[in-house]
């Protein structure tokens, strides 16, 4: 089988390199089938979609809905090359999964509204699956995921399916054709990568300072179990995707 491709936007090595280890473990995927590309650090590149199993797009500082003139070369740079590359996917209905900024960069691309209307503090929420999908066939109803995002989805585009809402978010996650996906909540983190985040974005506006030791309390008292079910289950989409286009091909 094919590896898969994750994308990721975080210049903190330490953030990076949790995000890395943290999709790797709850994945399920070794080393050799999770490849990484740090787009902060190089360009894209030409991505032959037909290299890869499936597309992952991680969290980050980034928020599309920054004013354009605050948003730095690279952002820039970063933006127009996920542009690019998720329209592909789009059009070729390609397994991919962002999580967090990814749901803003696959929803903008889209047509969404994105703005600060719903951004959560960083900790647990209540998500309830709102449509059946595979993506959720393993999680009950409503679930535990940790949050922390500045701007989210105001107003879906007409042609996506909305998979899962919060009381304080009403798009936790969506879907687009059968294989492309978004969550708004972090289907790959647990309590002690939320507390590695915390400490490296501590003074990055998502939450007071002086509150860092009481989120970093309240992650280990949350059940946060359930998330990483979601990340399992799009592996399992994307691999039947392509055992079914190896079929017919």
């Amino acid at each position: 089988m094919k590896p898969f491709l994750l994308l990721g936007t975080r210049a903190d090595d330490a953030a990076a390199d949790e995000e890395y280890d943290a999709f790797l473990r709850f994945s399920g995927l070794a080393e050799r089938d999770l490849r990484r590309h740090r787009l902060e650090q190089a360009p894209l590149g030409d991505v032959d979609l037909g290299d890869w199993s499936g597309i992952l797009l991680g969290g980050g500082p980034f928020n599309v809905s920054d004013p354009q003139a605050s948003k730095t070369l690279v952002q820039q740079r970063v933006e127009a090359e996920l542009g690019a590359l998720i329209g592909r996917v789009v059009d070729a209905d390609f397994p991919f999964l962002g999580a967090c900024y990814g749901i803003g960069t696959l929803g903008g691309q889209q047509g969404a509204l994105v703005d600060r209307t719903y951004s959560e503090p960083v900790g647990a929420v209540e998500i309830t699956v709102v449509a059946p999908d595979p993506l959720f066939d393993d999680v009950p109803p409503t679930f535990q995921a940790f949050v922390g995002h500045k701007e989210a989805i105001r107003v879906l585009p007409p042609h996506a399916v909305l998979l899962a809402s919060s009381p304080t978010c009403p798009v936790q996650a969506f879907r687009i054709g059968r294989h492309v996906y978004a969550t708004q909540f972090h289907p790959e983190l647990d309590a002690d990568g939320l507390c590695t985040r915390v400490d490296v974005y501590k003074y990055a506006g998502y939450f007071a300072p002086e509150e860092a030791d009481e989120i970093k309390a309240l992650a280990y008292a949350s059940d946060v179990r359930y998330p990483p079910e979601v990340l399992r289950a799009f592996i399992r989409v994307a691999r039947r995707s392509e055992r079914s286009s190896a079929a017919h091909g």
